[in-house]
């Protein structure tokens, strides 16, 4: 079984096309019909996100972390047991495309990293987009690092150890266990999603806390 998990807190605004993306991605006729469960993990949420998923057919798990590793590793152990042999993670204010769990799974390597993109940038000025433009390098081979998109093997996943419970950065830091460990990992611009670019996010120190640094003038790509 291809799990996809998703940590979310108060998303309602954005979480409907996020499960609406991630349903089409399930049938992709590159996965040859393979079972893909999907699992919301929907931590401390104040808002209507909850009946948001239920709308759909997924996976809810409720939990009160707010720390986003350990939501996400509560999300793959619980997948893990259900018998997942894949990992694929994104976000709820992200929309993938609908190949993008079969290229992870195409690639046949033990990681994936792939990109995200921005398509509304009308909360940021022209000078963040040009700063983002000119630091962001969307290209093969590239480090950049997101739980927006981001796929493991089972097998990878727990030989590094799975997620920290850190409240941000819990990425970072699986990725650097996972070249630890000598996992394969893919750095691909091929497999990219589409991500919010709002001020008002919810992980500190995260995407989007990084497109609002880019605001400061003394700021140093």
């Amino acid at each position: 079984m291809l799990a996809i998990i998703v940590p979310a807190h108060n998303e309602e605004q954005f979480l409907a096309n996020c499960i609406k993306s991630l349903l089409a991605a399930s049938t992709h006729i590159g996965l040859g019909g393979e079972q893909v469960e999907i699992l919301i993990v929907m931590d401390d949420c104040t808002d209507d996100s909850l009946t948001v998923g239920k709308r759909h057919d997924v996976m809810i798990h409720v939990c009160k972390n707010r720390n986003v590793g350990k939501t996400r590793a509560e999300g793959a152990e619980l997948m893990l047991q259900r018998g997942a042999r894949w990992l694929a993670f994104t976000d709820a204010d992200t929309v993938v495309p609908c190949s993008w769990l079969a290229d992870q799974i195409r690639f046949n390597v033990d990681a994936v990293c792939g990109v995200v993109e921005v398509t509304d940038w009308s909360e940021h000025s022209d000078e963040v987009r040009m700063r983002y433009d000119a630091h962001y390098r969307p290209v093969d081979g590239h480090r950049h690092i997101h739980g927006a998109n981001l796929g493991i093997s089972a097998a990878a996943y727990k030989k590094a150890g799975g997620f920290k419970a850190l409240p941000a950065h819990e990425d970072v830091h699986l990725v650097e266990d996972l070249e630890r460990s000598g996992a394969v990992i893919l750095w691909t611009a091929t497999n990219r999603v589409t991500t919010s670019a709002r001020k008002n996010c919810r992980c500190r120190e995260g995407f989007g806390d990084f497109l609002k640094s880019l605001a400061d003038p003394l700021f140093i790509g």
